[in-house]
């Protein structure tokens, strides 16, 4: 089997090439040209995988990509995923989450409807939350560019399914972190703060809204669910959560007590870190995905923190050599 990767850089993207290739799959994956290489993510597995150039903004390049890939399966991991930057840069957001993602089921519509499509959907699509907890017939009320974004690329993935019989799947997937989250993402930046503070290379760590809640899972775990609707006989929606729900204060009191500090005398609250408009409270009702793809998340909230937080101290001892 073969399969193309867009996104294959980012955390979920190397995931999923993992995974793959446990499976014996021949992996592409899609990568833009820049001038700075950041390959991190997937560096233990450059000589195991095949990168391949194209954009998402150029409708050409992903049809070139696809005629020349010939793929079996694609996944669509590739966005500007991080929120803040969505209210920055909204129509570039709208380009890469939204039109991006048509111009790739355009390719599959062009030339091979056979090619099986998965669509990297957010949990930021709900927003303001009309139902709690959050099943795939809850409606959305997305709360930022990217949420809106993100809402248009899971109906247009919809719509090419039921318009022209592609089997094109979209994983409502709430929040996923792992050692391999950008320092940008709030979790990464606690863990990577506790792990500074605990050292002697930081004494405060600046975060916006500690009352957040969200559902937390591991982004290895995730990428397997991915792949099971993909499988599947039928294309459909499933969303994909560990059904849980925590604070951004209860995962800094995590990460802190790890290190056996009181995030008390450490963490300010900081208010420009405040969104324009915040999502309060996400939660996955994940029963679909398990009673029809067989997926179940083995790393739980407790393990995830504390996974980050050593991996965040062992990176930081060795720079500090």
């Amino acid at each position: 089997m073969r399969a193309l990767i867009t996104g294959i850089t980012g955390q979920d993207g190397s995931y999923l090439a993992d995974f793959l290739l446990d499976k014996g799959y021949e992996v592409y994956g899609m990568v833009r040209r820049a001038s700075t290489e950041t390959f991190g993510r997937i560096e233990h597995i450059r000589d195991r995988i095949n990168l391949v150039q194209a954009d998402l903004l150029d409708q050409l390049s992903i049809i070139n990509l696809v005629e020349d890939v010939k793929p079996d399966e694609i996944y669509n991991l590739a966005a500007q995923s991080f929120v803040p930057t969505s209210w920055n840069q909204p129509v570039l957001t709208g380009e890469f989450d939204a039109l991006g993602v048509t111009k790739i089921l355009e390719a599959i519509r062009f030339l091979n409807k056979k090619i099986k499509f998965y669509q990297a959907s957010s949990s930021e699509m709900f927003g303001k939350v009309r139902q709690i907890p959050q099943t795939e017939e809850t409606p959305f009320y997305p709360r930022s560019p990217y949420g809106v974004a993100k809402a248009y690329g899971h109906f247009i993935t919809i719509n090419y399914r039921e318009s022209y019989g592609i089997h094109a799947s979209s994983g409502i997937l709430f929040n996923h972190e792992s050692p391999r989250r950008g320092l940008e993402f709030v979790t990464r930046k606690i863990t990577d703060g506790a792990a500074r503070i605990k050292l002697g290379l930081a004494d405060k760590l600046h975060l916006g809204n500690l009352d957040a809640e969200r559902d937390w899972g591991f982004a290895g775990d995730y990428v397997k669910a991915m792949w099971l609707m993909v499988q599947k006989e039928k294309p459909d929606t499933y969303v994909v959560a560990s059904g849980q729900a925590h604070s951004v204060r209860n995962f800094v009191q995590e990460a802190f007590g790890h290190l056996n500090l009181d995030y008390l005398e450490y963490v300010v609250t900081d208010p420009k870190l405040m969104r324009p408009a915040e999502v309060d409270h996400l939660l996955g009702n994940a029963s679909k995905a398990k009673r029809e793809l067989g997926w179940e998340p083995k790393v739980d909230f407790k393990k995830l923190v504390q996974m980050m937080v050593d991996a965040d101290m062992e990176r930081l001892r060795a720079e500090k050599k």
